[in-house]
């Protein structure tokens, strides 16, 4: 069966650009998977997506105009209601098979199948495949109706009585399998093979030859580059070339990707412009202008390839390729000076006053309105932070000034202007106000996803900041009923609990965790939890607890990925100290390859089965009632063992308790299978029961054995 390219493109008003690339993907997917289940491809047949800011498309290569002939089952109905007593054919019976499209087939062509209940009639055969005619319409509306559509519209057709609903509304439609056009209607378009080149360049309207042709008739004729991926590599490269060529670059982070998506989205047929402003606005903090360029005019800034420091020219992605542009560059030039001016002129107005004196204008700002304002807030994160410092040995007085100051400048104009500068911009005021180092860069590292830098004394404030700030958020918001649900997490409160969790990572692989008093999870919630409840606030009463599950359910998901999941439950079945997770979880991950784990996991779970059937608590051991040799020879063990375990573990060397909890091997299976533990004689049942808490207690000293037995 011949086989032929499908070409399926909707042409539109400009789409929403941070959508088009998920658009353009989810139209062809969904168009590509109907047609495997139409059997009108194979699974594994090429295809390509396209998305410009006017149209969607797809090619599918091998696309058969017919599908083969499938082979088919029927479960029709019970034997005793399609046949009469003659064995005919019932009304009911025909009647199904006219639904099913079977009315040519008799009862001598059906046969008959027990469900272990009763008789079925089934009917089986071949049926003719579909046809891709036939077939496309539905096809194409169903992966419109799916499509991840932000916000829809509704409008109306030519016909002035008609309204459709889609992103945006549709002009065009092209359906051409090979060179033969697919008659399809949709959103009251009729498919043809025409599409549509660039708004200003090239033909207005292209006569495609074929699906084939598609993409290279739209570049050559059309002005457009409609493979979305090729589009933006097309834009990389030229932004790369150009910097180049003035020996400086457009940098590497995420944001720079970021725009480059967003411009990919924007354009049809990219090039490049080299713009440039005054220097006098390199005088205010970069991040501002950069911030500006970015996300206001979506320009590239360009910074000096060995100092990083940003130059006062930047690249412009435009839609217009012409000889000269520089009224392209003048226009764009000139818009973009109004907005480095105000960014000027906000932060000369908010360095006239000190960032100290902007605290009292946190009580105007309301944080929520269960938890009060963001000063109230800033007294609880100072309290949080002394409290932290003064665990870490740290400077509590830095500690202090760094929260105090951390807020402020969400009273400033600049961040009035660009929230994004949070933190960012009350680091360069704390700066000129002359605040130590340590409280500038805390107040920047306040907002960082992760805490993932090793923690020296110059970063230390920082983390205690960072710390800080999500617990009380935490805390806070979990304590008044705003808990994450499914895929909502308005407040954060996830993204907190893995901030968190990389703090502690940091300060423990840092060594600022080899104090005896040190900082605890647990503690430091029941901290926090008090000073909402010192404020008067209705917080629940199990929060402390409740957020501490929360974090180690993160961490547990976290871990899962690396780590096996029994070994990761048998850690976190303790609920240990945080820091030190991560140093367990690799102890029992060696313990596990001994080749005594698994019968002391098994042991330990039998263990554990036999104590939860004492009443009350579990006695004393009586050594001198002991009487069985193997019970005698574990009981000198475990009194041999368990202080040498219990060092190891004060100590937090983890690895070397699980080894020597393993030396109990050969003694509890000896006791196992020599002594009966339910003796009838209660004393010395409860005897040898509390033997067995004491080698529990012992073997569970790092992780909960039990979980590792499978």
């Amino acid at each position: 069966m011949t086989t032929q390219p499908l070409l399926i493109e909707l042409f539109t008003e400009e789409l929403p650009p941070k959508a088009l690339r998920r658009l353009g993907e989810a139209f062809a997917q969904s168009i590509v998977n109907d047609l495997n289940k139409a059997k009108l491809i194979k699974a594994d047949t090429a295809f390509e997506s396209f998305a410009t800011p006017r149209r969607l498309a797809v090619l599918v290569q091998g696309v058969r105009s017919q599908a083969p002939e499938q082979a088919f089952t029927e479960k029709l109905m019970p034997v005793k209601v399609g046949l009469d007593s003659e064995g005919q054919a019932t009304p009911a019976l025909l009647k199904k098979l006219a639904s099913k499209g079977l009315a040519h087939l008799t009862v001598a062509d059906l046969s008959q199948e027990s469900d272990g209940k009763q008789d079925y009639l089934i009917a089986k055969g071949m049926a003719a495949g579909v046809s891709l005619k036939q077939h496309l319409q539905s096809i194409v509306e169903k992966a419109i109706d799916s499509l991840p559509i932000p916000k829809v519209m509704r409008y109306q057709l030519a016909d002035g009585k008609t309204t459709v609903k889609f992103v945006r509304p549709a002009h065009g439609l092209v359906a051409l399998h090979g060179d033969n056009i697919i008659p399809i209607h949709i959103l009251g378009l009729e498919a043809s093979n025409i599409s549509h080149g660039h708004r200003f360049m090239g033909q207005t309207d292209i006569t495609l030859n074929n699906a084939q042709s598609y993409a290279q008739q739209l570049e050559q004729d059309g002005m457009v580059i409609a493979s979305y991926q090729k589009r933006l590599e097309n834009i990389r490269q030229q932004l790369e070339q150009t910097a180049t060529t003035l020996n400086l670059t457009i940098g590497q982070d995420s944001a720079v990707e970021d725009l480059l998506e967003e411009v990919t989205s924007l354009v049809e047929y990219p090039t490049i412009y080299i713009g440039q402003f005054e220097e006098k606005f390199l005088a205010v903090p970069p991040e501002c202008l950069i911030l500006t360029m970015r996300l206001n005019q979506k320009y590239f800034p360009l910074f000096d390839k060995h100092t990083g420091k940003l130059s006062h020219q930047f690249l412009i992605v435009s839609n217009m390729a012409v000889k000269d542009p520089h009224h392209i560059i003048e226009g764009n030039e000139r818009v973009v000076r109004p907005r480095l001016a105000d960014a000027e002129f906000f932060f000369n107005t908010d360095r006239k006053q000190t960032l100290a004196s902007r605290v009292d204008q946190l009580n105007h700002i309301v944080y929520h309105n269960k938890l009060g304002t963001q000063l109230a807030r800033v007294e609880r994160v100072r309290a949080l932070s002394r409290y932290i410092a003064d665990k870490l040995g740290a400077n509590s007085a830095e500690a202090d000034r760094a929260a105090f100051l951390a807020k402020a400048d969400l009273t400033s104009n600049m961040v009035g202007e660009f929230p994004e500068l949070q933190g960012i911009i009350g680091a360069y005021y704390a700066k000129a106000d002359g605040e130590s180092a340590s409280v500038a860069q805390a107040i920047a590292d306040q907002y960082l996803v992760r805490f993932d830098q090793p923690i020296t004394e110059h970063n230390l404030t920082s983390v205690i900041l960072f710390i800080a700030e999500r617990i009380e958020t935490l805390v806070g918001i979990w304590g008044i009923g705003l808990l994450p649900t499914g895929e909502r997490d308005p407040y954060a409160l996830r993204r907190a609990a893995l901030g968190i969790i990389s703090a502690f990572d940091a300060l423990n692989a840092s060594g600022y965790f080899k104090y005896t008093d040190k900082l605890k999870l647990i503690d430091l919630l029941h901290t926090a939890q008090a000073l909402f409840v010192k404020a008067g606030i209705d917080i629940n009463p199990h929060t402390a607890l409740e957020v501490q599950n929360f974090i180690f359910e993160r961490l547990r998901h976290q871990l899962q990925t690396q780590h096996n999941r029994f070994v990761v439950d048998a850690v976190l079945a303790l609920n240990p100290h945080l820091d030190e997770v991560i140093d367990r979880v690799n102890a029992v991950s060696q313990f596990t390859a001994l080749p005594e784990a698994s019968s002391l996991a098994a042991a330990n779970k039998r263990i554990g089965n036999l104590l939860k059937k004492v009443e009350g608590n579990i006695p004393a051991l009586h050594k001198e009632k002991l009487s069985e040799a193997a019970e005698i020879t574990l009981a000198n063990l475990i009194e041999n063992i368990a202080p040498i375990v219990q060092s190891h573990f004060d100590k937090a060397e983890f690895t070397q308790a699980l080894q020597h909890v393993a030396q109990t091997k050969e003694a509890v299976d000896a006791f196992f299978n020599d002594v009966m533990v339910m003796a009838e004689d209660d004393a010395i049942r409860q005897n040898r029961l509390a033997l067995l808490n004491q080698l529990h207690q012992t073997m569970n000293l790092v992780a909960d054995l039990s979980k590792l037995a499978q």
